[in-house]
């Protein structure tokens, strides 16, 4: 069942319970948001597999994992988590990425790739652009979550 939250968030709630899948190492699972049960599974795989802008594969009280595709010259978009730290990996593709403590001035600027890691502290502006020429594709960790239980969104 989709729910329409707003444009252009999704809402799914799977409409039977989780499976319980043995976790098979190099193949993809079912993307849905498994939290806040217990789930084993090749995060690669599953990560490069979404082509969704923002999917949460996993939402608890307390943390929450999204996975996103990023087009080429597609960006997330300048925010700020003023409650949330952030864990990001690169999967796949060339990022660039940049911070401060201003909307106004990114001042922190890297280039990051394939298995590059990034820390976003609560409270940080914040974009990620893709500049390579493939779909950049990222999985993010939020420490409390940041969208609601189920959120897809397939494109910006």
């Amino acid at each position: 069942m989709l729910y329409y939250l707003q444009p252009p968030y999704f809402f799914y709630i799977p409409l039977t319970p989780v499976p319980n899948h043995p976790f098979k190492r190099g193949e993809p699972i079912t993307l849905y948001d498994y939290g806040p049960q217990p789930i084993t599974f090749d995060i690669e795989e599953t990560t490069k597999s979404n082509n969704n802008f923002r999917l949460a594969l996993w939402s608890g009280n307390n943390m929450q994992l999204t996975l996103m595709s990023l087009l080429p010259g597609e960006s997330i978009g300048l925010e700020r988590h003023p409650n949330t730290d952030q864990f990001i990996r690169i999967e796949q593709g060339k990022a660039l990425v940049q911070m401060s403590d201003t909307q106004d001035l990114l001042n922190y600027r890297h280039e990051a790739e394939d298995d590059d890691a990034i820390l976003i502290p609560a409270g940080k502006w914040h974009n990620i652009t893709n500049i390579g020429n493939i779909p950049l594709k990222l999985y993010s960790l939020y420490a409390p979550p940041e969208h609601p239980h189920g959120t897809i969104q397939p494109r910006k």
